[in-house]
C-alpha cells in the first residue's frame, strides 16, 4: 500500500456536490411508492449536467459536453490527466466522454457514464478503482461487472455504485467494513452490499457508508468509534444497520466521522463525532444516535466537510457551523462555531458542497461561489440543481406553449420557433447534435410551428400548412420517414397533410387530419399503431375505424382518441386490462373534452371541469385517495373548475381556471411542485404559482407557461430538462475555463 490503514484511516473526507438534471427514463418500470431522487455523493441518471465534486485535495468538474475537467493534487493520478503533477488550473481528463456523474475521492475519482458503465483513476492500492488490480492509474480504467449503474460514491479508499435495480456494489478498502459485505476483506472489483434493496440514496464517508431507503429510511455500516453509523453504539458494523429513530428522510450527507440527514419537514438531524460542534448542538459531545441540529427549519440541503457542515435554507441563504480554521464557515474570520451562523454575503444559493476544509455554493444566477481552503487550487465551479418548487427557466419569453416528453423538453415561441433543453442522447433536441442542453436551444429549420409532441426519444411538429416535422430516434420508424435512421434535425414526414393534432408516444406517433381520420407510424409489438396488425410502420397508416375525432394521445405501448360525441376510444397494450389492436371504446366515459396519458395510467377532462383517471396507482397518480390500480375510470378527487390536463411518468397535473396548478402521484423528484418529496394520494397545489395558461408533464418533471410568456419547471433536473446552466474567508466566485 502507499500507505499504513491507520494513516488512510486520518485522510481527510471528501464531500461532493454533483448535479444532473433530466428525468427518469420514460417505459421504466414505476418507482417505488415516494421513491425520492438519489443523493448520493454524484449525481443519478443518464444525462450530463454541469457538476462539481470537492475531494480533500483535488477537485473535478463535469461540463455539458459530457466531458470531465480536473485541477488540485496529483500524487496518485486522481486528476487523471497521465501525469503525476499537481494542476492549479483545470485540465480534461483526456478520453472521457459522454460522463454524467463524477465523484472526487479522497485520492481517486469515479465517473459514471450515460451507458451506466462507471470509470476510475487515482490511488489503487486497495482495488479502490474496482479494475481487479491493486495499480494506481493515472488515466481512466472501466470498473468491471457494473452495468446500470445510476449513481457513484467515492469515499476515503472504498467506492460506491447504486444500480437502476436498488442495489448497492461496493468495492476497494475494507478494513472497516465500509464495503457492507459481511467482511473485512478488500474487493477488487465490485460487490453487492448485502441485504439492501430499494435504495434511492448513497453516500460514501471517509470509512463509513450511508444509504437512503425509499420509505425514508437511513442504513449505514463501516467504521464506527464516533458513532457516525447511528445505531446507538461505537460497534464497527461490516454489514448495513438501520440508523435509530430516522424516518422520512429525504437526504444525507456524511462527514469524515459524523453523518448529517435532513428530514421532509426541513429540520437536519446529526449525530457521530462532534470535537469542535460538527452536530451544531451547541456541545462538543459525541452523539452515538441522531440527534435535532436546533434552530434549524425549512432547511432544503446539507452538506459536511471534514469538521464542518453547511445547511441551505428554503429562504436562499446558507448558515454554517463547526471548524472554521480555514475560513470555510465564510463569516469573515477563522473562528470556529458552536452553533449555527449565517455565512456572509450570500443570497439566491440553490446548492451546496463542502470539501474537507472548504464550502461550495451555487446560486440562482448560475454562478458558483467558494470559500475556504484553496491550498492545493481545490477552489472550483459547477451545478446542482434539483429544485422542488417552481423557478424560472431562463432565456424563455414569449412562449406560447410547452411539452414535455421522457427526458426532454421543448417550447413554442409566438413567432413560430422552437426551443429545446434536456436530454439529447438520440438527437430530440433537434440542433444538429447529439449534446444534452442545459439550458434552452433553438430547433434548426423549424418556423411556422402550431404545436409540439414529444416522445421518449423523438420530437414532432406541425406547422401552419398542415404538414409535418419529426426527428430525434427512429429505431421503430417513429419519424415516419420511411427509415430506421436518426435525425439530428427536423425532417418532414412524407403523405401527410391537413393535419391538426399531433401525439407522441414511446417508439410511435399518431397524427390527426381534419377530416376527423387518425393516422399511426413507428412501433406496433402491442398493436399500438391501430391496424389490426403487429407490424412497425416506417411510414403513416390509417387507423381503420376511427372518425369524427378531435384529439389524439400515446403514451408507452397505447393510444387514445377523443371523438366529436365525447367518448374515447383506446388501443394497444394498456398495462391494466388486455391488448387490442384495434380501437375500442372506453366504457362509461361522456362528455370528455381533453385527454392526458402517462406511463400508464390515463387522465380525461369532462366538460363539466372536473377529471377522471384510470390504469395503474402504485404512486398515488389517479388522485382518489388511494393506490388501488383502477380498470375503469374513477373520479379524481376534490378537482373542479380544470380547463387542461398533463399526465407525467407516475404524476398527474391540473390547470384550473383560475391559473392555478394542482398536482398528485409520484413526488420524489419535486414533480408535484410543493416543496416537498412526499407522495401524494389526491391533489395538492403547486407552490407559488400563479397565473398559468399550460401545462405539460415530463417523466419526472413538470412545466407551466405563464400569461407574461415565462416558463416555470420543477422536478428533477438530471439531464437539464428544467433548462436552468489562496484561502478566502468569505464566498468569491469561482470561475471554470
Amino acid at each position: 500500500m502507499n500507505m499504513t490503514r491507520e494513516a488512510r484511516r486520518t485522510r481527510s473526507l471528501h464531500a461532493v456536490l454533483t448535479a444532473l438534471v433530466l428525468a427518469g427514463l420514460a417505459g421504466c418500470k414505476d418507482p417505488a411508492p415516494d421513491e425520492g431522487p438519489c443523493q448520493g455523493c454524484s449525481s443519478t441518471t443518464p444525462g450530463p449536467a454541469p457538476a462539481i465534486s470537492a475531494s480533500s485535495r483535488h477537485s473535478l468538474a463535469l461540463r455539458d459536453d459530457g466531458t470531465v475537467w480536473a485541477w488540485g493534487h496529483n500524487g496518485y493520478g486522481q486528476l487523471g490527466d497521465g501525469t503525476t503533477g499537481d494542476r492549479l488550473t483545470p485540465v480534461q481528463v483526456p478520453g472521457l466522454t459522454g460522463i454524467i456523474a463524477i465523484s472526487a475521492g479522497s485520492d481517486h475519482s469515479l465517473a459514471l457514464r450515460g451507458d451506466g458503465t462507471v470509470w476510475a483513476w487515482g490511488e489503487n492500492s486497495s482495488g479502490t478503482l474496482g479494475d481487479g488490480t491493486t495499480g494506481d492509474r493515472h488515466s481512466p480504467v472501466q470498473v468491471l461487472g457494473l452495468t446500470n449503474v445510476t449513481a457513484v460514491g467515492a469515499g476515503g479508499g472504498h467506492s460506491l455504485a447504486l444500480r437502476g435495480d436498488g442495489t448497492v456494489w461496493a468495492w476497494g478498502f475494507n478494513f472497516y467494513g465500509e464495503l457492507g459485505d459481511g467482511t473485512t476483506v478488500d474487493r477488487h472489483t465490485p460487490v453487492q452490499v448485502l441485504g439492501l434493496t430499494g435504495i434511492t440514496a448513497l453516500r460514501a464517508g471517509l470509512v463509513h457508508s450511508l444509504a437512503l431507503r425509499g420509505d425514508g429510511t437511513v442504513w449505514a455500516w463501516g467504521e464506527n468509534s464516533s458513532g457516525q453509523l447511528g445505531d446507538g453504539t461505537t460497534t464497527t458494523r461490516h454489514a448495513p444497520v438501520q440508523v435509530l429513530g430516522l424516518t422520512g428522510i429525504t437526504a444525507l450527507a456524511p462527514g469524515n466521522f459524523f453523518s448529517l440527514a435532513l428530514h421532509g419537514d426541513g429540520t437536519v438531524w446529526a449525530w457521530g463525532d462532534n470535537s469542535f460542534s460538527q452536530l451544531g448542538d451547541g456541545t462538543s459531545t459525541t452523539r452515538h444516535a441522531p440527534v435535532q441540529v436546533p434552530g434549524l427549519t425549512g432547511i432544503t440541503a446539507l452538506a459536511a466537510g471534514w469538521l464542518h457542515s453547511l445547511a441551505l435554507s428554503s429562504d436562499g441563504t446558507v448558515w454554517a457551523w463547526g471548524y472554521n480554521g480555514h475560513g470555510q464557515l465564510g463569516d469573515g474570520t477563522t473562528r470556529s462555531e458552536f452553533t449555527r451562523m449565517k455565512v456572509s454575503g450570500l443570497t439566491g444559493v440553490t446548492a451546496l458542497a463542502a470539501g474537507d476544509t472548504r464550502s461550495l455554493a451555487l446560486r440562482t444566477d448560475g454562478t458558483v461561489w467558494s470559500w475556504g481552503d484553496s491550498r492545493y487550487g481545490q477552489l472550483g465551479n459547477g451545478t446542482l440543481t434539483l429544485r422542488n418548487t417552481p423557478g424560472e427557466v431562463p432565456g424563455l419569453t414569449q412562449g406560447t406553449s410547452v411539452v414535455s416528453g421522457g427526458n426532454a423538453s421543448l417550447a413554442l415561441r409566438e413567432d413560430g420557433t422552437v426551443l429545446a433543453w434536456g436530454s439529447n442522447l438520440d438527437g430530440q433536441l433537434g440542433d444538429g447534435t447529439e449534446l444534452w442542453r442545459f439550458a434552452p436551444v433553438p430547433v434548426l429549420g423549424l418556423t411556422d410551428v402550431l404545436t409540439l409532441a414529444s416522445g421518449e426519444s423523438h420530437s414532432l411538429a406541425l406547422r401552419e400548412d398542415g404538414t409535418v416535422l419529426a426527428w430525434g430516434g427512429n429505431n421503430s420508424g417513429q419519424l415516419g420517414d420511411g427509415t430506421t435512421v436518426k435525425r439530428h434535425v427536423p425532417g418532414l414526414v412524407p403523405g401527410l397533410t391537413g393535419i391538426t393534432a399531433l401525439a407522441a408516444g414511446r417508439d410511435h406517433s399518431l397524427a390527426l387530419r381534419n377530416d376527423g381520420t387518425v393516422w399511426s407510424w413507428g412501433s406496433n409489438f402491442q398493436g399500438q399503431l391501430g391496424d389490426a396488425s403487429t407490424l412497425e410502420r416506417h411510414t403513416p397508416g390509417q387507423v381503420p375505424g376511427l372518425t369524427g375525432v378531435i384529439a389524439v394521445a400515446a403514451s408507452s405501448d397505447y393510444s387514445l382518441a377523443l371523438r366529436n360525441d365525447g367518448t374515447v376510444w383506446w388501443w394497444g397494450s394498456d398495462d391494466w386490462s388486455s391488448n387490442s389492436y384495434t380501437p375500442v371504446q372506453v366504457s362509461g366515459l361522456s362528455g370528455v373534452t381533453a385527454l392526458a396519458v402517462g406511463r400508464a395510467h390515463v387522465l380525461v377532462l369532462r366538460s363539466a371541469g372536473t377529471v377522471w383517471a384510470w390504469g395503474n396507482n402504485s404512486n398515488g397518480q389517479l388522485g382518489d385517495g388511494t393506490r388501488t390500480r383502477r380498470t375503469t375510470p374513477v373520479q379524481v378527487s376534490g378537482l373542479s373548475g380544470v380547463t387542461a390536463i398533463a399526465a407525467g411518468g407516475t404524476h398527474s397535473l391540473a390547470l384550473r381556471s383560475d391559473g392555478t396548478v394542482l398536482a398528485w402521484g409520484n413526488n420524489g423528484y419535486g414533480q408535484l411542485g410543493d416543496g416537498t418529496n412526499r407522495q401524494r394520494l389526491t391533489p395538492v397545489l403547486v407552490s407559488g404559482l400563479t397565473g398559468a395558461t399550460a401545462i405539460a408533464a415530463g417523466t419526472e418533471h413538470s412545466l407551466a407557461l405563464r400569461t407574461d410568456g415565462s416558463v416555470q419547471a420543477w422536478g428533477s433536473n438530471l439531464n437539464g430538462q428544467l433548462g436552468e446552466g489562496p484561502s478566502a474567508l468569505v464566498p468569491v466566485q469561482a470561475l471554470l475555463p
